[in-house]
Formats: C-alpha cells, structure tokens, sequence
C-alpha cells in the first residue's frame, strides 16, 4: 500500500503531544474537544434550569463562578453559548444543541460511575439482552433467586427478537435461540426446544377426531422469525403442509400465546412458554406430535469477559437453573 504525501501547501499542524495518540476519541478530535468537566456541568446545569442563578444553587457555586465557567468555555470553543436579553440569559441554538447532548453525556458517566463502584467486594454490573417472551415467562418468575443471592451485582434487562450483537450495542451477555456461531463468544447450551401446537379449548374440541389436518381449516398463528415452524410441525405428522393457509405472524410469542387465548386460531410455541395456560385450560394441545429442536437456547458472551465476576455468577447460576428446567421435562 502507498502512502499518500503531504501537499507540499497544506503542512500539517504540528503534534499536540498525547492529543493525537493511536485510538480513542482524544486521537481523533484532540483535548481541545473536551472541556472541562466543571464547565460541562455549568452549561448543562444553566441551559436546564433556566438561570445561572438556580444554576449555581442546584450546584452549591456563586452565580459568578457559574458565569465564568461559561465564559471560559465560549473562549474556548469560539461560539456563543447565550444571548444577554436584558437581565436574562437565553441559550443560543448551539448553547441548547450542545447542552442536550452534555445532558446524555453526563448521563452515561453517572451510570459508569455507578458501574464502576459496583465492582467493589466481587460486585458489578451485567447488562442482559434476552428474548421477550423467554424473559417475562421464564427467567422473570425465577431472576429473584439470583438477586437475592447476588445484592452485589446489578442486572440491567433488555429485550431482543433478533441477532444479537453484543460488541455493538455494547452488552455483557444475551439468552438467544440457535447457536451464534460468531468468533469471540463464549456459548452455554441452556436447553433444548419442543415446539407444540396449541389453541383454546374450543377449537381443540373441534378437532376431537385427532386429525391434526383440521387445522387447516383455520388460522395458523406464527411468530414471525419462524416462518417454517408450521411447515416443520405438519411434517413430523407425516403431512403436507395447506397449500392455502390462513398465517397470521406477530412479532413476539407473547402475542401469539394471547392471541390463540383468544380464539384467533391455532399456535406454534415453544412448550416452556405455555405451561400456565396449559395449567389453567386456557390452552389445549392439538392433536399430534411435537417438534423437538436440539439447537434451543444459549447464553452468550464475549469471551474475554468469562472471568468477570458478574459473568461468572449469573453464568453459573443460569445454566443450574436450566439444568432444573430440563429435569423437569
């Protein structure tokens, strides 16, 4: 590879000692770009508040400290931050612009303090992506036990349908289905999958000959990344799938599991997911076979965070619990 020359016209500017630095934001945009905190504070504190003067109240300052603060850093960015309307101050559109985002910024550090502070006796954080339906269904009614056994660590939940990629979006671990099969990861089996059809009592009553191709006599409820489960389950019955079907897809499980409460029609879902509506007779089994998927559920994480107090605790107690699950099967 070539290295493009310098035009002898623009020179280019002298190095800022570690400002230009491999990595990082302070290589790309230089220290100039990042103010001091106090000054950050200030503008964030005044732009909110509406005043410098519950400004420097709310921050335990003088009025005449948060002025300067703010004056220091109009000098340094070369902007004007607020307009002087006779004896009030209002932000430019840039003074607002930049405190908003000072507003997020200030945000983030409060909570990687937080995190940070976590950490102490074994501690720390664990930022979770989980399937929706599997987090309210099965690991909610269970997480309890593992906070009580861990006050020290703080989990923080969030909800993915789709690929998950944990670098990315910046997370510590996610429960997915299917293995990953991405470098980097460290993956745990957690449990196989059976796949069942179901649907409310009256139509199951409905279908009392136990011929399971009834059901295309109705509508096929299905979650919308997996839009061959009906296909899969006909074929174990030794069927062919409807070439006419009535498919009615949704997003989450949950809704599927509703909407076949409901009556709306017939549903593939997993097992674990149905257990109290089965329980309760909300939801019958359809006559047939179910489908048993060995790929089922991992949990996933980077692999370099596999010593991490956080990782380990909720790892060692996640996979015991679905140890359990599977023994109950």
């Amino acid at each position: 590879m070539t290295t493009p020359k310098a035009h002898p016209s623009h020179p280019r500017p002298a190095s800022r000692g570690n400002d230009a630095g491999p990595g990082g934001a302070t290589s790309l945009l230089g220290r100039r770009f990042i103010p001091p905190i106090g000054s950050l504070v200030a503008i964030e504190a005044a732009v909110r508040t509406g005043s410098f003067t519950r400004a420097a109240e709310e921050l335990h300052l003088t009025q005449a400290a948060i002025s300067r603060q703010i004056l220091q850093l109009e000098a340094r960015l070369g902007i004007k931050l607020f307009d002087r309307v006779k004896n009030r101050v209002v932000p430019t559109p840039a003074g607002q612009a930049y405190a908003d985002r000072i507003h997020d910024i200030l945000g983030q550090f409060a909570t990687a303090t937080a995190q940070a502070i976590a950490y102490r006796d074994g501690g720390g954080t664990l930022d979770l992506a989980v399937l929706p339906t599997l987090g309210a269904r099965w690991l909610m009614p269970r997480i309890g036990r593992f906070i009580t056994a861990h006050r020290e660590i703080a989990v923080n939940f969030s909800t993915r349908v789709r690929t998950v990629d944990l670098r990315r979006e910046r997370l510590d671990a996610a429960i997915v289905r299917g293995h990953p099969h991405q470098p980097g990861l460290d993956v745990h089996k957690l449990m196989a999958e059976e796949l069942v059809a179901v649907a409310a009592p009256p139509l199951v009553a409905a279908m009392a000959d136990g011929d399971p191709a009834r059901l295309a006599e109705i509508a096929l409820l299905v979650q919308e990344t997996r839009p061959d489960a009906w296909s899969e389950w006909f074929e174990v019955q030794g069927l062919a799938p409807p070439i006419e079907r009535h498919t009615v897809v949704f997003e989450q499980f949950l809704l599927v599991i509703r909407a076949a409460v409901a009556g709306l029609g017939a549903a593939i879902v997993p097992r674990f997911l149905i257990e109290d509506e089965l329980r309760s007779g909300e939801l019958g089994l359809v006559p047939g076979r179910p489908v048993f998927n060995d790929d089922g559920y991992y949990f996933i994480h980077p692999s370099e965070y596999r010593d991490r107090p956080p990782i380990r605790a909720f790892r060692d107690w996640l996979l015991t619990i679905a140890a359990e699950q599977s023994a109950t099967r």
